[in-house]
């Protein structure tokens, strides 16, 4: 499970999205941090607790602080189909609990507690999408919960940022029911879905009730959080 394409994105991907993405008066950094303190909000750590998360396609790496810090990591594994990203990676965040490995060069062993996805699977092709997720659930241990995030295609601003991503133009989208079926064909139950960031900085002012109107399919991103049935074979 190797992809080439990503490669020489390697070096320029932070700045090519944040390109795409100026539109909103934002940076990727505010996407980023926003959805982990979402769900830092829905899966809150226990003191003292291991808390191992799966970085599932984590390009550079450029998640994995947050993931540290606002999620409590206590180790974090990413993967990705770019080997080239997986150099930047290790090279940009060097940790006694951080490691990185090309897909194909992990092995799932039921052992995450939490795997994290952003914007991932409309890179996947659709007959390939199955074993994805079934990636993701070898590597979960029974209970442990997967955080989708995608883009939401029925938000016109998402399709025009996407439009504008050089690495976003020949996407194949997924719509939330689409991703919820997906997931639930490949053994996940479905807790929730969450739909996030529905203003730009220019009405920012009207960003405090988006949180009583996450679930209305209105912002440029979802969530499905969902949480591995059982073991598969």
């Amino acid at each position: 499970m190797t992809d080439a394409r990503f490669d020489k994105y390697a070096e320029t991907y932070d700045a090519a999205l944040d390109e795409a993405i100026g539109v909103s008066g934002e940076n990727k950094e505010f996407f980023a941090r926003g959805r982990v303190a979402w769900m830092a909000r829905l899966v809150p750590s226990r003191p003292g607790a291991s808390r191992v998360i799966l970085d599932f396609g984590c390009g550079t790496g450029s998640s994995v602080p947050l993931l540290l810090g606002v999620l409590a990591a206590t180790a974090v594994v990413g993967v990705d189909v770019s080997s080239r990203s997986i150099e930047v990676a290790r090279r940009t965040h060097p940790s006694p609990v951080t490691s990185f490995f090309p897909m194909d060069e992990y092995r799932p062993r039921g052992e995450v507690d939490l795997a994290y996805c952003n914007g991932v699977f409309h890179h996947v092709p659709p007959p390939e999408r199955a074993a994805a997720v079934d990636y993701v659930h070898r590597a979960l241990r029974p209970g442990g919960l997967f955080a989708f995030w995608e883009n939401n295609p029925w938000n016109p601003a998402t399709r025009f940022v996407m439009s504008r991503c050089a690495f976003d133009r020949d996407a194949v989208t997924l719509t939330p029911p689409e991703a919820r079926r997906l997931l639930e064909a490949g053994g996940f139950e479905v807790l929730r879905t969450d739909f996030l960031f529905i203003f730009p900085r220019a009405l920012r002012w009207l960003r405090g009730i988006e949180p009583m109107v996450s679930r209305f399919p209105l912002g440029t991103q979802y969530l499905v959080l969902c949480r591995k049935v059982c073991p598969r074979s």
